[in-house]
C-alpha cells in the first residue's frame, strides 16, 4: 500500500475462502475466513484510501454475498465461545463485507464510491475445501465425481459483470453503500423468504456498519 504511486481508479476487493473444515485464526487472532473475506479487503482499502481520493471519483467494488442466516456476531466474531460452524463463518464474512460498503458511505465526501455485490454461483477454487458429499449435495459432481455445471450456475465471465457495472457505469455515479447482484441493486429480505437472492436486512444496518468499522479499525492501531 505505502508503495503505491498516484491516484487508484478503481479497486475490487475479490479474495475469498470459503466453507474452512477448521477453525483457524490469523496472526491477529481473527477467524481466517473472517481475515480474508473481510479484514484484507478493510485494511487494503483504508490504506489505499489516500490513493483513492486523489482519483476524484474512485470505485470500489466488495465482492461478497448478503448472507440471510448469518447476522455479524460482535460478541464472538472468532468462534472463541461458540462451536465453529464452516458456513455460518463464511456467511458471518460476507455479511461483513455488505456492511463495510455501508460503513463506507463517509467516504462520499472524498469522492470515493463503494459497493458491495454477489457474483453469483460459479465453479472456482472457491469451492476447493468442500468435501465429496457437500460437491455432490449441491449437484455440482456426479456419482464417480465428476465436475457437472448446472444451469443456475454462472462462468467467471457472467459472474464477473456485476463487478464491471459497478467499477464503470456512469449511471451508478453518486450510488453508494449497496448491494447489487445481477446487475441491479437487489431487494432487501425480511426474515426466511422462500425465493432467492436479495440481501438480508442485517447485512445493511448502518448501527451495524458503523460498529463494524470500529472494530476493524482497532486492527490499524
Amino acid at each position: 500500500m505505502q508503495s503505491w504511486q498516484g491516484p487508484l481508479d478503481i479497486l475490487v476487493a475479490n479474495a475469498g475462502v470459503m466453507a474452512l473444515p477448521t477453525r483457524s485464526l490469523n496472526q491477529q487472532g481473527w477467524e481466517a475466513q473472517l481475515a480474508t473475506n473481510f479484514l484484507g479487503h478493510f485494511l487494503l482499502t483504508s490504506g489505499l484510501h489516500p490513493a483513492l481520493r486523489a482519483a476524484a471519483g474512485a470505485r470500489v467494488v466488495i465482492v461478497s454475498s448478503g448472507d440471510r442466516n448469518a447476522p455479524f456476531n460482535f460478541d464472538d466474531p472468532h468462534f472463541d465461545r461458540r462451536p465453529y460452524d464452516p458456513w455460518g463463518a463464511y456467511g458471518q464474512s460476507n455479511t461483513a463485507g455488505v456492511l463495510f460498503a455501508v460503513g463506507a458511505r463517509h467516504w462520499v465526501d472524498d469522492g470515493i464510491i463503494v459497493n458491495s455485490m454477489n457474483p453469483g454461483f460459479i465453479l472456482t477454487n472457491l469451492q476447493r475445501h468442500l468435501d465429496d458429499d457437500t460437491l455432490r449435495s449441491a449437484g455440482v459432481t456426479d456419482a464417480e465425481g465428476e465436475i457437472i455445471t448446472p444451469p443456475h450456475f454462472k462462468t467467471p465471465a457472467q459472474g464477473a459483470a456485476t463487478s464491471v457495472l459497478l467499477a464503470t457505469s456512469s449511471i451508478l455515479s453518486g450510488v453508494t453503500g449497496a448491494y447489487f447482484e445481477d446487475n441491479q441493486e437487489a431487494r432487501v429480505v425480511q426474515g426466511n423468504e422462500s425465493e432467492p437472492g436479495g440481501v438480508a436486512a442485517h447485512a445493511l444496518g448502518e448501527g451495524s456498519a458503523r460498529r463494524l468499522w470500529e472494530y476493524a479499525s482497532s486492527a490499524l492501531r
